[in-house]
């Protein structure tokens, strides 16, 4: 793994917020390059550990971290709670989450998830999982592309989008991301590139189960996540950001908490960022794709 495969992002500010204890145990639910988890690593003392996840073979096969105080996991992190029971693990010190897709994942034309190379449009995180977005455009109805172009691309036009990729797979299977491209185009031209990263984002969504993954992942943590014990997220648009906040707020994915019998609230987390932390002009500036994260930080109470 060259040091570009991924650049990790705001980097100080996690460190600042999760790690509450050097000698601690602490996962990294999206391993990627790992940047996050060799920062992590330099702030632990020898008796601290990390757990680190990632369901990318790619990631795992060329991880460059040599340190015998991480312990990587292929897998989604979505198991994580089952891994932990197998390790005999019940609490952890701190929890990190980056959602988003790794600069190796969108620099890879032959995984598909790039609008800019022209080659199959796979779009898995996991290259064993069988849906890819291929198969999603090309077997879904109208009303199934229109589910997931609403939800996940938070699109106004889903029905029409939907309709014109149902249109050009009953003449001929849509297999390349231009062909994809090119099928859409001409009956949506406006603010182009912002449209079709919601359209990519939306089918990756959707192959990847990633918005079920992370219902489970805040679930989990409710578990693992011992008292005092920090969790920083970081997401990348709308849908995902306002899970976190929700749960963070309420400790569950209603708009209002658990209460007792006497009407008290249950609230599992004190929310340590009461609004998103942002990557500052100089991190944009180095690194570009940092412009739309945004980190959320809760303390288990």
């Amino acid at each position: 793994m060259t040091l570009n495969y991924h650049t990790p992002i705001l980097i100080n500010q996690i460190l600042d917020s999760l790690i509450i204890d050097p000698k601690g145990t602490y996962i990294d639910a999206t391993f990627g390059g790992g940047g996050h988890s060799r920062a992590l690593l330099n702030r632990l003392e020898k008796q601290g550990k990390i757990l680190a996840f990632d369901q990318d073979e790619e990631a795992i096969q060329n991880n460059i971290v040599q340190d015998h105080r991480l312990e990587l996991f292929h897998q989604n992190f979505r198991h994580l709670e089952k891994i932990l029971r197998f390790k005999g693990i019940s609490k952890v010190s701190g929890i990190l989450a980056d959602l988003g897709v790794s600069s190796h994942q969108l620099d890879t034309a032959e995984r598909g998830f790039s609008i800019r190379f022209d080659h199959d449009i796979d779009m898995r995180m996991n290259k064993k999982a069988k849906q890819s977005a291929q198969t999603i455009i090309n077997t879904y109805s109208e009303e199934k592309l229109d589910r997931i172009f609403s939800e996940f691309g938070e699109l106004k036009n889903s029905r029409k989008l939907a309709k014109a990729i149902v249109v050009k797979t009953r003449e001929k299977p849509i297999e390349t991301t231009f062909e994809l491209i090119k099928s859409i185009e001409n009956e949506f031209d406006y603010k182009k590139i912002k449209f079709l990263a919601r359209v990519f984002q939306a089918l990756r969504m959707e192959v990847n189960g990633e918005i079920k993954a992370l219902k489970q992942l805040l679930i989990s943590i409710r578990s693992i996540l011992k008292k005092g014990g920090h969790v920083a997220i970081i997401s990348y648009h709308s849908l995902e950001d306002r899970l976190v906040k929700q749960f963070f707020k309420n400790g569950r994915f209603d708009k209002t908490p658990e209460e007792d019998f006497y009407g008290k609230k249950l609230l599992p987390f004190l929310v340590l960022s009461n609004k998103p932390i942002f990557p500052d002009d100089e991190e944009i500036r180095k690194n570009p794709r940092a412009k739309s994260a945004r980190l959320r930080v809760a303390e288990k109470i």
